[in-house]
């Protein structure tokens, strides 16, 4: 939702948010809109401009269903609007039923594909495809499926300025490349990343729209190794990279890239709005494990499990926002988790877990990053040994170092440590030695101090190379995270016992599920 507003230059207006299915009676409350006042990029090319508005999300709706949507603006200075607005999720792309099969050799492929019609499904058998050009697509309802029987091998999927296409069951050594396309889907297939090339997704604007990426396997060869840590690091590749409005990336693996999860930058950057990237499962990102830059609002990234990677969470820059992370879990980061670099603004952080060596907390740039809203998250670093991955220090072993954090950032209810180190940090102009420091303000003022006694048995992860294995990461019952967050509607209505809990997990709640929910990819 985005809400132009003009006034309130002292950004003091709220607007509070109920939403329900059409149908049903009870209204149920989300997160207020965030307030964002108009500005511009600093330091991009181009400069991006958004305007005066309150802008935010409703999160974890159901598929193919109508939402009634109930705002009501209020200005202390003056000024009032109530608006009800309905909105439809979409459907998520699947095949026509009884859809008719179209079995296709390596040398009929291209004559099939040429006069295939809308809802048919094009087979590949065994056989080594080469590159796969898809002229035309499908309907809405009927989408055209190109699909593998498990022993097809492609050097390249093309599915360009086509709509309603689903690419599934297939082994590529080359990119699905998406571009230009549109309500599109790439499933359950084995991407693998050939050189400094992407597996799924865009090469830049205008990018894709509403296309739907789900459980699939995403590799490449970059190795874990200290001289591939880092932008300037000896690394390639992309995984799953993309550009344009309404994208879903969900339920991939991918592993062993530059950037494992991508939107597009500067000149490359389409219309990057309404986003979402959630339940991903992310190993060995020699660069970033999810860059989300240059997202313009209502970007999601929720759920998401990182292991091993050198940076954790990228937006550099965010652009007015809000974009939001939400309930991620980064264990093994050999620099920072949060890159809110190159003046970003709005982003939203609730519920990460972060386990690390050096600072735990921590966004390492001197460009100030502003409007930033930082909540229930558990956060621990630790000692370094003195270590350096690729260019780069992971800190010096403080709870937090948010040193550029702008005037209009927001912390508060976090849980924050350093492993057998003194809780010791800094965030804006707040610097403290101890938990009484922290919690005199401005910012932390319900913080708690954590180690790694909150968990059952995990390892802190002293030796970053070569890698672990993702633990389990959810608090211990009775543990100092529990209960001790603050409520948020929509985000946490689900906690167990007098409150939420800190951190991305509830003590005794199961696991998500993290990757490919079927053994089809």
């Amino acid at each position: 939702m985005e809400w132009h507003i003009e006034g309130d230059l002292n950004t003091n207006g709220k607007v509070d948010v109920r939403y329900r299915a059409v149908g049903e009676k009870t209204w149920a409350p989300a997160l207020p809109l965030r307030r964002v006042p108009a500005g511009q990029s600093v330091g991009t090319t181009p400069i991006f401009r958004w305007r005066n508005k309150h802008s935010g999300s409703v999160f974890d709706l159901k598929p193919d269903t109508e939402y009634e949507i109930h705002l009501k603006l209020v200005d202390p200075d003056g000024g009032s609007a109530e608006r009800t607005v309905r909105a439809r999720t979409r459907a998520i792309p699947k095949p026509m039923a009884d859809a008719p099969v179209r079995r296709v050799t390596p040398d009929t492929l291209k004559a099939v594909l040429a006069a295939a019609r809308p809802g048919e499904v094009v087979l590949l058998g065994e056989g080594e495809y080469g590159r796969v050009d898809v002229p035309a697509g499908g309907e809405a309802g009927r989408p055209l499926v190109v699909r593998g029987d498990g022993r097809a091998v492609c050097r390249g999927v093309y599915v360009r300025q086509c709509k309603h296409v689903i690419v599934e069951k297939l082994t590529v050594h080359g990119p699905i490349d998406l571009q230009g396309s549109s309500d599109c889907g790439v499933r359950y297939c084995r991407v693998h990343v050939q050189g400094k090339g992407f597996g799924i997704g865009t090469r830049g604007r205008p990018g894709a729209t509403n296309c739907y990426i789900a459980d699939n396997i995403v590799t490449g060869r970059t190795p874990w190794a200290s001289e591939a840590m880092g932008a300037s690091g000896e690394n390639a590749g992309e995984g799953i990279q993309i550009t344009g409005p309404g994208n879903v990336i969900c339920y991939n693996r991918v592993d062993s890239l530059r950037d494992c999860i991508s939107t597009m930058e500067d000149r490359g950057t389409g219309l990057q709005v309404c986003i979402d990237i959630y339940n991903n499962d992310v190993r060995f990102a020699a660069d970033d494990g999810i860059e989300a830059d240059f997202c313009m609002h209502n970007c999601r990234i929720l759920r998401n499990r990182l292991t091993n990677c050198f940076m954790g969470l990228s937006s550099q820059p965010g652009l007015g926002g809000p974009t939001y992370f939400i309930r991620n879990v980064m264990y093994n980061l050999t620099h920072a988790p949060f890159k809110l670099h190159r003046h970003s603004t709005g982003d939203v952080c609730l519920h990460n877990t972060v386990v690390k060596v050096g600072d735990g907390m921590a966004c390492f740039t001197y460009e100030t990053f502003d409007r930033a809203y930082f909540r229930n998250n558990l956060c621990i670093g630790g000692p370094t040994g003195g270590a350096w991955y690729g260019k780069y220090r992971p800190g010096r072993g403080l709870a937090v170092y948010m040193r550029a954090a702008g005037p209009n950032c927001d912390f508060d209810y976090d849980a924050l440590g350093s492993h057998t180190l003194p809780l010791r940090g800094q965030i804006g102009k707040q610097s403290f030695d101890d938990l009484a420091g922290l919690r005199r303000g401005p910012h932390e003022r319900h913080a708690v101090e954590a180690g790694m006694s909150v968990f059952a048995d995990v390892p802190f992860p002293a030796k970053p190379i070569p890698g672990y294995d993702p633990p389990d990461l959810r608090p211990r019952p009775g543990s100092v995270v529990v209960d001790k967050g603050q409520r948020l509607p929509n985000v946490n209505d689900a906690f167990r016992g007098q409150g939420p809990d800190m951190g991305a997990y509830e003590a005794g709640q199961d696991l998500p599920h993290y990757g490919p929910r079927s053994s089809g990819a």
